[in-house]
């Protein structure tokens, strides 16, 4: 079956998006790859997609149990048969799954990064006809990235097990610096490396600083009255703790009667899934958020994220914002500033060993840059992730509208 052919049958497309179709062809020559590609511009499909046409299985390195559930659970709908090992399933659960995998009616597997630590694992990888392994937010591989995750690390153990199969890793934001470590970390040979266009053209993006809870509620208030029946769609707050998640939907919704729902990881686990898929169903539900809604979230009709607390880093907050307008129709970013976040991310890269401190500074002072910058925002975003971004009135920003202030 052609990529084409199975692009129609199983995903129900008519044609690729992007760097898709180049990609799926060099991943089908057997090429090891990275790909940079913005939050929403359809990763997932350039290993899926390939999982199909080639023979044997697919393995999949996620760092969520509930991301991997998700995609597999959608490509079970299409017709793909896909499982996972992980230490949340029963022993019969875990048999039933590694003998679809050796008889080859699975052709993906997802697992973590610490299931590979363990060589009996690694020893039961060594028994499938594996033909390709992707790694998923591979940005959490390197020191560098804004997520970097230690069990990452133990892919190396699986490159050295499987020298001759071609890996793909893809994450949707890394600096220059993070994708030499991706591909040093990963030891990926004379990589193809795919990188799409970080520019957002949808997306309007604002900063507000202010000095008060009060202010910052009035504000998001205010946002949240003026767009009511102008951006229909659902609405993320995000929020730095979780007591500001559980504050920020009680104040919200004692002003008006809205039904902002807060979400956190310390919720249980059922009453996590609940809201989680009320948010993605509910066509204009407003979540208030700790970082516990980010990967795997994949909502087209978001039309407004705020944070009402800044995040550390560009990336961070660049992935954050990529949840809005994936449809491609306009939708709104607007960052609250105060200097009691600031004074707080500061206390957390303290504690850190110096050579993360090192790269935490710098990418904090990046990230105040981008907030105090009197110029084009977008510019600012393009060029930190190594974009030559050519205008000089995105059109789209604060600073080039001259709106959206406090």
């Amino acid at each position: 079956m052609t990529p084409v052919q199975a692009l129609k049958t199983y995903f129900g497309y008519g044609s690729f998006r992007s760097n898709q179709e180049r990609i799926i062809n060099a991943v089908l020559e057997k090429r090891d790859i990275l790909v940079i590609e913005p939050t929403g511009g359809g990763k997932s499909l350039c290993y899926q997609l390939p999982a199909v046409c080639l023979e044997g299985v697919t393995v999949v390195i996620s760092p969520l149990i509930a991301l991997m559930n998700d995609q597999i659970h959608n490509l079970q709908k299409m017709g793909i048969k896909s499982v996972t090992l992980n230490s949340l399933l029963n022993k019969t659960e875990i048999e039933t799954n590694i003998q679809s995998l050796m008889n080859g009616s699975s052709k993906l597997l997802y697992i973590s990064p610490e299931w590979i630590s363990h060589n009996k694992n690694i020893e039961l990888l060594l028994k499938l006809n594996i033909s390709l392994i992707a790694v998923d937010e591979a940005h959490c591989i390197s020191t560098w990235g804004h997520d970097f995750r230690p069990s990452y690390l133990n892919i190396n153990k699986l490159r050295k097990a499987l020298p001759n199969i071609p890996f793909i890793a893809l994450t949707a934001t890394a600096t220059p610096e993070t994708r030499k470590e991706i591909i040093s970390n990963l030891m990926l040979r004379t990589p193809k490396v795919f990188i799409s266009s970080f520019d957002r053209p949808n997306l309007k993006i604002g900063v507000v600083k202010i000095k008060s809870d009060t202010t910052i509620y009035n504000h998001i208030n205010t946002l949240l009255e003026r767009e009511d029946g102008q951006l229909n769609g659902s609405k993320i707050i995000y929020c730095q703790t979780q007591k500001e998640t559980e504050q920020t939907a009680f104040l919200l919704n004692q002003v008006k009667n809205r039904n902002i729902i807060p979400y956190h990881a310390g919720l249980q686990k059922d009453t996590r899934r609940k809201r989680q898929d009320e948010f993605i169903k509910n066509e204009d539900q407003i979540i208030s958020s700790t970082l516990a809604l980010g990967m795997g979230i994949d909502k087209p009709n978001v039309r407004m994220v705020i944070h009402r607390s800044f995040p550390r880093t560009i990336e961070n907050y660049y992935q954050e914002i990529g949840r809005a307008g994936r449809d491609g129709l306009e939708s709104w970013c607007i960052l609250f500033y105060d200097e009691r976040a600031l004074a707080t991310h500061k206390y957390f890269i303290s504690g850190m060993d110096s050579k993360r401190k090192g790269i935490e500074v710098n990418k904090l002072k990046k990230m105040i840059d981008f907030i105090d910058t009197n110029n084009c925002r977008r510019k600012v975003i393009m060029n930190y992730f190594g974009e030559n971004y050519q205008k000089e009135n995105c059109g789209m920003c604060d600073n080039c509208l001259r709106e959206i202030k406090s």
